[in-house]
């Protein structure tokens, strides 16, 4: 039980270090790296995927130095591995689009938070940009998913029930 609580707490907590990493680091000393996430270039990759070298050994190490005991450092090290397994799907996946299996999204949540990121992404400067975490969405964009329906679903509903 100690284990899931760990590593649950672990997850959650990521949320608040890639908020402060993302707001305070990356749009910060290390613009020069993420920079790329924000202009469009016609890479597959960008300076900002070193980000994810970088959390990944994080996580690996802890995993490593804490396999054998199966003590808090391997419980972490899964915390923040299961934390960059949900970033990859959510943002490059579905956000950003890099692999092209899932597109869109009738969720509110997803479409809540797509809007969010769309936001961040608004700014291509340093300065400015607002929207810093990955899975919490500020209020004001979940009540915009709720009033804007998702793309091409109206026109199902319309369909749908003009044929019963």
């Amino acid at each position: 039980m100690a284990a899931v609580a760990l590593t649950s707490a672990t997850f959650l907590g990521m949320e608040f270090v890639a908020w402060f990493m993302h707001k305070y680091v990356l749009h910060g000393a290390l613009w020069f790296l993420h920079r790329s996430h924000h202009v469009r270039h016609p890479h597959h990759f960008e300076r900002n995927d070193f980000f994810f070298l970088f959390y990944g050994a994080l996580s690996m190490a802890g995993i490593m130095y804490g396999s054998a005991e199966k003590d808090w450092r391997f419980w972490v090290g899964i915390g923040i591995a299961a934390y960059g397994t949900v970033y990859f799907f959510v943002h490059d996946v579905l956000i950003h689009g890099r692999l092209r299996f899932w597109r869109k999204s009738g969720n509110k949540y997803l479409r809540a938070l797509n809007m969010a990121h769309k936001m961040h992404h608004k700014t291509t400067g340093r300065d400015g940009s607002e929207e810093f975490g990955m899975l919490w969405v500020s209020p004001k964009y979940f009540e915009l998913a709720r009033r804007k329906p998702a793309p091409g679903r109206a026109g199902r509903n319309l369909s749908a029930s003009s044929n019963s």
